[in-house]
């Protein structure tokens, strides 16, 4: 039998495998693009005002959203939606790139050297490093690794699945929106109450997807990772964070939350997910492992549930390409 697929599950596919491969490019990364585009429409918009954030946030959305319909409704044929969707995957995806930040930080450790493991960790985390040590590194790795997962690989492979270009393109947004401005202090509390909310709206299927494939991919923890999650995710400031990072606690067998020191002498005091011992420096290559298995689970599901929405590319519209195939043109995919 041969194997029936649509433009958009072999672009997700490919872009995942590109992302597992090469991590995110080295140079003009379009999101850095995006990210300085932003910024200069902050300069302009800018107001401590929630209706000049939700424009801000409206405009920028909007135009990645808006680019990347442009770019599936150009692209005709199954081969040409299948490398454009893949490109686009490729750019928003994360997770080769956490996985080898998150290892930069254990090597430090490893070698025990903490004042490095305390500079690289802050490529991951925004608290305050300067007197973490080598549990609170820890603590502050696996939580990134978990919300970055569910961030970085699990949301944009949802919304790539049910949506297309501009669903990969438009959560991207919506995401680096948020990093850059749903900030709770001063400046951002009413201009990013916009973007963090979009960003929690946006995050929701893909947090509970990644929780639930936890308990799949490591099924002998998985009734730990489900009473972490039950118990212990509501506590935490984030309705997406929080779930994520406590089935990540429950499967490791590990307790993550705790006092968190931000730059400005601000404190969160964040509530424990999961029972288990503190965090050390061994857990964090189990962190990634558990990560990657995730991942895993999210393309397969990803392609099947594109390959439904998508509609059939298979053997019918490669007949087409080739001339044969009498009724393939009425089976290629619409994208």
């Amino acid at each position: 039998m041969k194997a029936v697929v649509s433009a958009r599950a072999a672009g997700l596919l490919l872009g995942f495998a590109a992302d597992r491969t090469f991590g995110d490019p080295a140079r003009y990364h379009p999101v850095a693009g995006f990210g300085r585009l932003a910024e200069a429409l902050e300069g302009r918009l800018y107001a401590d005002s929630r209706a000049r954030g939700a424009a801000h946030t409206i405009l920028l959305v909007g135009a990645a959203a808006g680019l990347g319909l442009a770019a599936q409704r150009h692209t005709t044929g199954p081969v040409k939606t299948t490398l454009a969707t893949a490109a686009a995957t490729w750019v928003v995806l994360g997770g080769r790139s956490l996985e080898r930040e998150a290892a930069a930080v254990h090597t430090h450790l490893a070698l025990g050297d903490l004042a490095a493991a305390r500079m690289q960790v802050r490529r991951l985390v925004g608290r305050d490093t300067a007197e973490l040590d080598a549990a609170e590194i820890s603590r502050a790795v696996v939580e990134s690794v978990a919300e970055n997962t569910s961030d970085a690989v699990i949301a944009p492979l949802a919304w790539g699945a049910v949506a297309g270009i501009p669903g990969l393109l438009g959560y991207r947004a919506v995401n680096t929106l948020d990093a850059m401005v749903g900030h709770r202090n001063a400046r951002y509390e009413r201009f990013g109450w916009a973007a963090a909310r979009l960003d929690d709206a946006a995050n929701l299927p893909g947090s509970r997807l990644s929780a639930l494939l936890v308990l799949i991919v490591a099924p002998r923890q998985a009734a730990a990772a489900w009473r972490a999650w039950r118990r212990d995710a509501a506590a935490h400031p984030s309705p997406n964070a929080g779930v994520v990072e406590a089935a990540f606690a429950g499967s490791l067998g590990i307790r993550l939350g705790g006092t968190n020191r931000y730059y400005g002498n601000r404190i969160e005091q964040r509530a424990v997910l999961g029972d288990g011992r503190a965090a050390r420096p061994g857990d964090i290559p189990a962190a990634t492992a558990l990560a990657r298995r995730v991942g895993l689970g999210a393309i397969l599901v990803a392609a099947a549930v594109a390959g439904a929405v998508g509609g059939p590319v298979g053997s019918a519209t490669l007949g087409a390409a080739t001339g044969r195939g009498r009724h393939s043109r009425s089976t290629q995919s619409p994208q």
